[in-house]
């Protein structure tokens, strides 16, 4: 079973509280405009896919997830909206769809992230946007960062997610190019979110949600307690506002 595979609302308060704040600054940087017909790659249950349609309509917008229960809750959520079960690698779609590719928050749990930014761009006509963004894993910046660093101070086991794809400053740029982007730029976004108690920061680290939630889903009841005493001790005194930062890069599409 895919760290993935889980409820769609046990998503949205995990990631989702984070990733609503970023879908309008992404679209933004992709020049989504009226009249376009834009796809959202790695939708999850569409928080990106939800400020698409309030810019295009639901008929000019598409989505993809590979995990079932997201794209259920997609199509339930976005009644209108071409969501199809798919992954990044093998998008189900012809050459020269679409005006714009957005994969928000995704690039780093692809297989193979240039494959997948290659189809973005295969399925955008020329001149359009490939765009994507990944939390700052590696500099520690991501909302997840003090988990990882709670869970590293208790256990050496701990890898965290700072090693997975376009976790480094400047690596999705790479990623971009080496895919056969043209104009390639990056930069990062950033949002805030505010914690009104201690329990709604921590209750969804258990909800089995991703590298984390098969952490969390790992430990014993004792080390799961000592984890969640060391998130108390680094965080401030509630409520408190956390910062995620996230690495985005852009690039046009076609020959």
């Amino acid at each position: 079973m895919s760290s993935f595979d889980v409820a769609a609302e046990s998503y949205d308060r995990f990631m989702g509280r984070f990733s609503t704040h970023l879908s309008a600054q992404l679209a933004d940087y992709a020049g989504v405009a009226s009249g376009q017909r834009v796809l959202d790659v790695g939708s999850g249950p569409g928080a990106l896919t939800a400020e698409l349609v309030q810019r295009l309509a639901a008929e000019k917008v598409a989505a993809v997830d590979p995990s079932e229960p997201f794209v259920e809750a997609a199509r339930t959520r976005h009644p209108g909206v071409d969501v199809r079960l798919a992954s990044a690698e093998e998008l189900p779609y012809a050459e020269d769809e679409f005006d714009a590719s957005i994969a928000q928050l995704v690039v780093h749990f692809m297989a193979d992230p240039v494959a997948g930014l290659s189809e973005m761009a295969r399925v955008t006509k020329p001149g359009g946007v490939v765009a994507a963004c990944v939390w700052d894993l590696d500099g520690g910046r991501a909302p997840l960062s003090l988990f990882w660093q709670a869970a590293r101070d208790l256990d050496e086991r701990a890898e965290g997610e700072g090693g997975l794809p376009g976790a480094r400053e400047g690596q999705l740029e790479e990623y971009f190019r080496a895919a056969g982007l043209r104009e390639v730029e990056g930069g990062e976004l950033a949002v805030e979110v505010e914690h009104p108690t201690f329990e709604e920061w921590w209750e969804p680290y258990t909800f089995g949600v991703g590298p984390v939630g098969a952490y969390t889903q790992s430990l014993d009841e004792r080390a799961l307690e000592e984890l969640r005493e060391r998130c108390r001790e680094l965080l401030p005194e509630p409520p408190f506002t956390l910062t995620g930062v996230a690495w985005v890069a852009r690039g046009s599409a076609g020959p």
